[in-house]
């Protein structure tokens, strides 16, 4: 991560949004604003931000549809999504939107910058060193266009949820834990203490795309006190 890297808030709350200018100038990162939601997208695509630090309620159109648009051009751009509220409901559908991650307010500032420089940590493009992950004869997943071909449909999935599969099928001789995921993928180190669902959240996501019952999952298991383990193809480990 760069020092000097760029972030763009986008939040209409005046005094929070003025708080979290002045804090990340403080740390270093080069910052720039919108307080309104379509001049916020219009910034966003022009692609010249290393993160964007989205709220949900904004005036002239939402966090969800901002980020919706923003994943159409970029798979790859990092999105922190600030939301008042704390239903699951609003956290899935930031998530599933691409999101790479979610702070509900009130947050800790010196919690928000921890997970700004993770998130940023880890921005940079995957390189897989597969093309496919063969779940079973009928069921491959397409690694680099992030989608699931079966013989009914293609089903697409987010960059972190990728992110997570091909880390499970790199170690599907053993369980990985949520704290490892944690730290591979988002880079929360254990020391950070972050509070968050979104591991838990994105093995929801995945199982609904990959499984026929995602409650009696047969790719995606949990090992009981352990962690995950994705069954895939023995050509695939």
């Amino acid at each position: 991560m760069n020092k000097n890297s760029s972030i763009l808030i986008v939040e209409d709350e005046v005094a929070i949004r003025t708080g979290l200018v002045d804090l990340f100038i403080y740390h270093g990162f080069n910052v720039d604003f919108s307080e309104d939601g379509a001049i916020g997208l219009e910034k966003a695509l022009t692609g010249k931000f290393d993160l964007i630090i989205l709220d949900v309620m904004l005036p002239s159109m939402n966090g969800f549809d901002i980020c919706k648009e923003i994943r159409q051009k970029d798979k790859h751009q990092p999105i922190i999504m600030l939301t008042a509220k704390t239903a699951d409901e609003d956290i899935v559908q930031g998530l599933s939107l691409g999101a790479d991650d979610y702070v509900s307010k009130p947050f800790s500032v010196a919690q928000l910058v921890l997970r700004v420089k993770a998130v940023l940590r880890r921005s940079q493009a995957s390189s897989y060193d597969v093309d496919k992950i063969e779940l079973s004869e009928d069921r491959i997943i397409d690694i680099n266009n992030l989608c699931l071909v079966t013989d009914e449909k293609e089903v697409q999935f987010t960059r972190r949820e990728m992110q997570v599969i091909d880390y499970l099928r790199k170690h599907s001789e053993r369980p990985v834990s949520r704290e490892e995921l944690l730290s591979e993928i988002w880079g929360y180190q254990p020391d950070m203490a972050i509070e968050t669902r979104t591991v838990d959240i994105h093995i929801a996501k995945i199982r609904k795309k990959i499984e026929d019952s995602p409650k009696q999952p047969v790719f995606l298991v949990t090992v009981r006190g352990a962690g995950y383990r994705l069954n895939c193809s023995p050509d695939n480990k």
